[in-house]
């Protein structure tokens, strides 16, 4: 029989870098859930994304147990890596602060292909290359047909 679900929680964690402080463990607490326990799991399964923001989909059932399920590193952080800038664009439509290329964008979309919702990589290229206009970086050169 399946578990009462009592809440879903979602939150970025730096990967491997989960521990009780906030935002973890308020959210956590809340909902009574084990923190360290969470946290142990966590940073197991993110060793390999060390420092890199692993949004994170936590699931806690009526007993106190829970699961979670990982992402990949939103777009807009990958883009900023892949342009070597910091962070974005005040007013993007005016100030541009970066550039990044077709074949960028290409390895950001397949890297997210399992979060958006595309059934085509030119579709995912396409939400990354606007996710990447709206945040003032260009995108040089022609889409790829």
């Amino acid at each position: 029989m399946a578990k009462e679900i009592s809440g879903i929680i979602k939150l970025q964690i730096r990967g491997g870098g989960a521990n009780p402080a906030p935002p973890v463990g308020p959210a956590l607490g809340a909902k009574g859930v084990n923190i360290m326990e969470f946290c142990k799991q966590f940073n197991a399964r993110t060793q390999d994304k060390a420092g890199s923001i692993v949004p994170v989909i936590i699931t806690v059932f009526a007993d106190k147990s829970f699961e979670f399920v990982t992402k990949t590193a939103p777009a807009a952080v990958q883009i900023l890596a892949a342009a070597k800038k910091k962070g974005g664009s005040a007013e993007p439509n005016k100030q541009k602060v970066g550039s990044v290329t077709w074949e960028q964008i290409k390895v950001i979309a397949e890297d997210k292909m399992d979060d958006l919702n595309a059934f085509k990589i030119e579709s995912a290229m396409k939400m990354v290359a606007g996710t990447a206009r709206s945040m003032g970086v260009n995108v040089k050169g022609k889409f790829p047909s």
